[in-house]
C-alpha cells in the first residue's frame, strides 16, 4: 500500500488531460490553498460526497514525558478532524 502524494495527484491528472504539468501543479496548489484558507477562516470545509474537515480548539492538558516520566502541561492547540460522508462511507464499506 502506498500513500498518494501531491506529486502523485499532479501525475494522475497530467496523464488524463491535455494540460501541461506546471498548470496542473498550480491548480492543485490553488485548490489546497483554498481548502486551508477555508478551514482557518470558517473552521470547516465540506466536500459533498467526500466528507467534512473541521478545526477545533483543544484545551491545555497534562501530559508526561515518556523518557523522564516528568509531568508537563501541554499547551492549547488547534486540531483538524475529518469525517467521511455517508455516501463515501457506504462505498468503503459495501453491505
Amino acid at each position: 500500500m502506498s500513500t498518494l502524494t501531491k506529486a502523485g495527484i499532479v501525475d494522475y491528472i497530467y496523464e488524463r488531460t491535455e494540460s501541461n504539468r506546471a498548470e496542473i501543479k498550480d491548480l492543485v496548489e490553488t485548490i489546497l490553498e483554498i481548502m486551508k484558507t477555508s478551514i482557518k477562516k470558517d473552521h470547516a470545509l465540506l466536500v459533498s460526497g467526500f466528507g467534512k474537515f473541521e478545526a477545533y480548539d483543544k484545551r491545555a492538558r497534562k501530559g508526561r514525558n515518556p523518557q523522564t516520566s516528568q509531568t508537563i502541561t501541554l499547551p492549547p492547540r488547534k486540531v483538524v478532524v475529518f469525517r467521511l460522508s455517508r455516501k463515501f462511507r457506504s462505498e468503503l464499506n459495501p453491505s
